[in-house]
């Protein structure tokens, strides 16, 4: 089925608003891929991740992040496109779509392409016209770059495969971290909906890779994994109910990566929160920290948080306030400790667990050497013995190392503290290029 959307501004104007619109969806990394360029195509997908460009404010540069469309059907209260908002409105045609990518990819601005929409229509219409931008690109374009691009909640299962099949990585966006939240905020969509999309993916990149397993040269289905995205302080969720619903998603669903997104006060209604302080962006790194505990470093949601501590230490890294009230486990002997302890050793990170496993093999190491090795001595110091020795003499008490540890002047996030932007950085910016 062929949809159309008329044309009532020309495409720079499309371009400006509807890559403006994008900037709230933060769920763009990509990662797990690698295509070669076949020789009858442009561009090719490299496994170590094409998001090597970066602007002041830690939003990847190198895709170009668009939405489809800013019309949407929703009513989300969160949202600066629902439909009561008196915005610009535009959407793109996928020849626009395509125009766009290749002409940007040529002038080397871009190297792939993240596209989300609003929802124009219906959930069928819009991952339809999802799924024509896509075939272009792949089969009239010979397009072989990255594609990242959201599953439509409630669309066509059948659609939403032809997508992804052309796809590297697909997303489906929680938006909020409970069916509760979402019922107050978005009482027009459903969580069971959101979570269908997620469920084919995963069960069909599990079919997907048996038919390689047989066929090397299968077509690949969502190769990249996929991805979610939750709105942080938007609703009054804890800490704790966020890493859960966390948790689940990547135990449950294999999920590649949760985002999180500071909540930005875009719109005036009674039900948000006002955010006095500005976004929460202090929260939001916290939680960053955390989910990379869950899925390199071994620990589970309830080792870090509990009923009786729901929400994170704002001043301490999630590591060291664990780390402080478990020093029953401390110091650590660097010499015999086994790799998952090392783990767990604030300032030990998974590159220098696993280089002190593997030179310890082969002599005896010292503090000069862990350095080296990319241990964070101002952290590790603490709470480690080497040969038997500290580095030099430190009390394993809460009090005295909490106070060393917030000498220590952590490194916050972009933003945290002072007045954040929250600007895009445009494909423009470059006084050299000229449309």
């Amino acid at each position: 089925m062929e949809y159309r959307i008329v044309q009532e501004m020309d495409l720079m104007q499309k371009l400006e608003i509807l890559a403006d619109a994008a900037k709230y969806d933060v769920a763009c990394t990509s990662s797990g891929v690698d295509r070669k360029n076949t020789g009858g195509g442009t561009g090719n997908c490299i496994a170590a991740g094409i998001c090597h460009s970066f602007s002041s404010d830690g939003r990847c540069i190198s895709l170009l992040k668009i939405l489809f469309t800013n019309e949407c059907i929703f009513d989300c209260k969160y949202c600066i496109n629902r439909r009561s908002n008196d915005v610009p409105r535009a959407s793109f045609t996928p020849q626009e779509v395509c125009d766009l990518t290749m002409g940007f990819y040529r002038r080397n601005y871009i190297e792939g392409l993240f596209l989300s929409s609003g929802i124009i229509k219906s959930p069928d219409a819009t991952m339809e016209l999802l799924c024509q931008t896509l075939y272009k690109l792949r089969r009239e374009y010979g397009f072989q770059g990255y594609i990242h691009v959201k599953a439509i909640p409630g669309a066509d299962p059948a659609i939403v495969e032809r997508t992804g099949y052309l796809a590297d990585r697909m997303s489906v966006n929680l938006e909020l971290p409970t069916e509760e939240a979402l019922q107050i905020l978005a009482p027009q969509k459903q969580r069971s909906k959101m979570l269908a999309p997620i469920r084919q993916v995963q069960q069909r990149r599990t079919e997907n890779r048996q038919e390689l397993a047989l066929y090397r040269h299968a077509p690949r289905f969502v190769p990249a994994g996929q991805s979610t995205q939750m709105i942080i302080g938007a609703s009054g969720e804890s800490d704790l109910q966020i890493l859960k619903t966390a948790e689940h998603m990547y135990r449950s669903y294999e999920m590649k990566r949760v985002f999180y997104s500071a909540f930005v006060r875009v719109n005036d209604d009674s039900l948000l929160p006002a955010l006095p302080g500005g976004p929460p962006l202090l929260r939001e790194h916290r939680l960053y920290q955390a989910d990379w505990l869950l899925r390199f470093y071994g620990f589970h949601t309830e080792e870090l948080l509990s009923e009786e501590r729901p929400d994170f230490n704002v001043f301490l890294d999630p590591k060291c306030d664990w780390a402080l009230r478990h020093l029953e486990l401390f110091p650590v002997e660097v010499m015999r400790a086994d790799y998952q302890t090392l783990l767990k050793v604030p300032g030990i990170g998974v590159r220098s667990a696993q280089r002190i496993v593997k030179a310890r093999r082969l002599g005896t190491l010292d503090y000069q050497l862990l350095k080296k090795m990319g241990v964070v001595l101002k952290r590790a110091v603490f709470f480690i013995t080497c040969g038997g020795r500290q580095m030099y003499p430190v009390r394993l008490e809460e009090d005295y190392i909490l106070r060393n540890l917030l000498d220590g002047k952590e490194r916050l996030p972009y933003g945290a503290g002072k007045e954040p932007a929250y600007r895009q950085l445009s494909l423009f910016d470059d006084p050299r290029f000229s449309v």
